[in-house]
């Protein structure tokens, strides 16, 4: 599926909720892990502020993108932000929604 540049040039960006592990498998604990780099992956929820609205999104990042001492509240600047549309049908219900991925973190200077 092909996905979408989010430009977060002029956003003011914050920490929501700090960084945890993404799983692949909740039954058996599997990490989930970058299909092309093979680093695993984590979630951390982002404040994103822009033109008077604001919005929580839930975006995952490959570990190595992910600065030391992230905590709810500070500001930061996302690097590579994508948005990706996606389907799937479980025990027979169609699901729907848009995943958010990017390349880094970096803390707001």
């Amino acid at each position: 599926m092909p996905s979408f540049k989010i430009d977060t040039s002029s956003a003011v960006v914050f920490v929501a909720t700090a960084p945890v592990p993404k799983l692949a498998n909740a039954k058996t604990g599997e990490r989930a892990m970058d299909r092309e780099t093979g680093a695993p992956l984590s979630t951390v929820g982002l404040l994103v502020s822009d033109e008077g609205e604001g919005n929580l999104y839930q975006v995952t990042i490959p570990e190595s993108g992910l600065p030391e001492g992230l905590q709810p509240g500070m500001p930061v600047r996302v690097i590579g932000l994508k948005a990706r549309d996606w389907e799937n049908e479980f025990n027979g219900q169609k699901r729907h929604g848009i995943s958010f991925r990017a390349v880094a973190i970096a803390t707001a200077a």
